[in-house]
């Protein structure tokens, strides 16, 4: 199944080498050796001692950070009716819903302003504003939803943006380095990296879909 990796986005840098070695001594019957044919040294497992070069993450966090986005969307949350509130405030005080606001990261997929994001982040959203990198702010609307993967897709007016096309989740190993980049809080984007610890694992946390 091939995904696109998302405001928490990932791609593929490379991957880490190691292996370990087998180092088996034995003996002759000797009376100057004191390993005799029936005793034998312990297996030993040690790691090579054969350098491997880390992964430079430097070229795609410089390709990356620009086309991830800060979201920020505001809605009104349902106040309940309360017969108590509105005997001694009045109906006014009941319909003064306050003001609620989330925020996520998201992934500019197109330089004419589509832009992947979770559906949890927008799903109750009456306004929603995207910040890019460089800090242009522009209000985006909602072109679809599949709450399913927890995936939205949202569109601003612009052209020429940077954008990150999509990876191939099937070619991706268990034990692959692994970079991500987020912008939730509006401080231009961070990255960070990591490794690949499994894969294709169903960890619940889209119930009830």
């Amino acid at each position: 199944m091939k995904n696109f990796l998302l405001v928490a986005f990932s791609g593929v840098i490379g991957g880490a080498l190691s292996f370990v070695a087998l180092n088996e001594l034995t003996g002759k019957d000797n009376p100057s050796n004191p390993l005799t044919e029936n005793s034998q040294m312990p297996v030993s497992y040690t790691a090579s001692s054969v350098p491997t070069a880390m992964p430079d993450f430097i070229l795609a966090a410089e390709r990356s950070v620009h086309a991830v986005v800060h979201v920020k969307t505001m809605y009104k949350n349902q106040v309940n009716y309360d017969p108590f509130y509105n005997f001694f405030f009045g109906d006014a005080y009941q319909r003064q819903a306050p003001t609620v606001q989330t925020a996520g990261s998201g992934v500019i997929i197109t330089s004419d302003g589509y832009i992947v994001t979770n559906n949890h982040v927008i799903q109750k959203a009456e306004y929603i504003e995207v910040v890019l990198n460089d800090k242009r702010t522009y209000t985006a609307k909602v072109i679809g939803t599949d709450p399913s993967t927890d995936l939205a897709l949202l569109k601003i007016d612009e052209t020429g943006l940077p954008a990150i096309g999509y990876g191939d989740s099937d070619a991706l190993k268990v034990g692959e380095w692994v970079m991500a980049v987020g912008n939730p809080f509006n401080l231009t984007s961070t990255v960070t990296a990591g490794i690949v610890s499994a894969k294709a694992r169903n960890i619940n946390i889209l119930s009830p879909y």
